[in-house]
């Protein structure tokens, strides 16, 4: 199965680069800069929104992409016994409360037009800030955990002296799930009351390639498949194809058309948890490591289940 995003760059400029650290490019492209940074992470979720918002519509539209381990992990009498091949190691960022609400309600609203949909529940909610590696065995996730263990404190605990801040929530979607995407903060209106518009130079994309960093000084090759400019939790997958489809099983357009109808009617609505003139609302602003540190998991973990290894100091 293929995951939400095909984490290709679509913010338009290249970031050549002499480190070996993927996120220096973009950094350095960008001038060190929180609004560029912030403008190449906008530029990549909008041409990602336009693509898949005209091949969703397009009248050629296959239909949904359904999940199929997740189908039978959700119904066991499909493969009696299947068990998820795919082993993974990862530092997760964990959302504080406020934007699990948040993200509650919006799952609410996008039920409407997917009543099938499966979503990911609230305690399992997660964005990834540094994948190890995925899909390798157990023993294999296992041993890389035996390397990095010396350094796990110091990278779980790292957002607690480390503070970046997400903000301008989108809902995104393509042929298989929906996500809820952010864009590093640069200088605007925040709910912090111990921080200063020039906290945000140190971005979520500095904070990636500090991750980045520490885990390969750890001992391990980092094997990520996220270095593009995105920061996005999953939070509902298709295992249904039914909610898109005629009774004689071919595609719906205009259900489809519905989705991506309620989709923006969503999006027009997040715009009010933006930061504006009359600030910022509650949920609107992600400051990572808020509540819990980061969350080293191993093993069958793409649908926010594995096992916790540590997880760090929150603030």
């Amino acid at each position: 199965m293929a995951a939400f995003y095909t984490f290709e760059d679509y913010s338009g400029t290249s970031t050549p680069s002499t480190s070996e650290n993927p996120y220096d490019g973009l950094i350095e492209a960008c001038n060190n800069d929180p609004a560029q940074i912030q403008a190449r992470y906008d530029t990549h979720r909008n041409a990602r929104a336009v693509q898949q918002r005209a091949k969703l519509l397009d009248p050629a539209f296959p239909g949904v992409t359904i999940d199929s381990i997740l189908l039978r992990r959700e119904n066991p009498s499909i493969e009696p016994g299947f068990q998820d091949p795919r082993h993974c190691l990862v530092f997760w960022a964990r959302p504080p409360q406020a934007l699990k609400d948040l993200i509650v309600e919006i799952q609410r609203r996008v039920r409407v037009a997917a009543p099938n949909m499966w979503f990911m529940p609230a305690q399992n909610l997660h964005m990834t800030a540094l994948e190890i590696t995925h899909s390798l065995t157990d023993p294999e996730i296992r041993a890389l955990v035996a390397t990095l263990k010396p350094s796990l404190a110091k990278i779980t605990d790292y957002t607690y002296t480390h503070r970046a801040r997400l903000v301008k929530p989108t809902l995104s979607y393509d042929a298989q799930a929906i996500a809820l995407s952010f864009v590093p903060a640069a200088g605007e209106a925040t709910l912090a009351q111990d921080r200063a518009a020039q906290d945000d130079a140190y971005s979520y994309h500095h904070l990636r390639r500090d991750l980045y960093a520490l885990a390969s000084n750890a001992g391990v090759k980092v094997a990520s498949r996220y270095v593009v400019p995105s920061a996005h939790l999953t939070l509902g997958r298709f295992i249904y194809a039914g909610d898109f489809e005629k009774e004689g099983g071919e595609v719906d357009g205009d259900k489809v058309a519905e989705f991506v109808r309620v989709v923006e009617e969503v999006n027009e609505w997040l715009k009010g948890y933006w930061p504006g003139e009359e600030g910022i609302r509650e949920g609107g602003e992600w400051i990572v490591g808020q509540e819990t540190g980061l969350d080293c998991r191993q093993g069958t973990l793409w649908y926010g289940d594995g096992e916790m290894v540590r997880v760090g100091k929150g603030f």
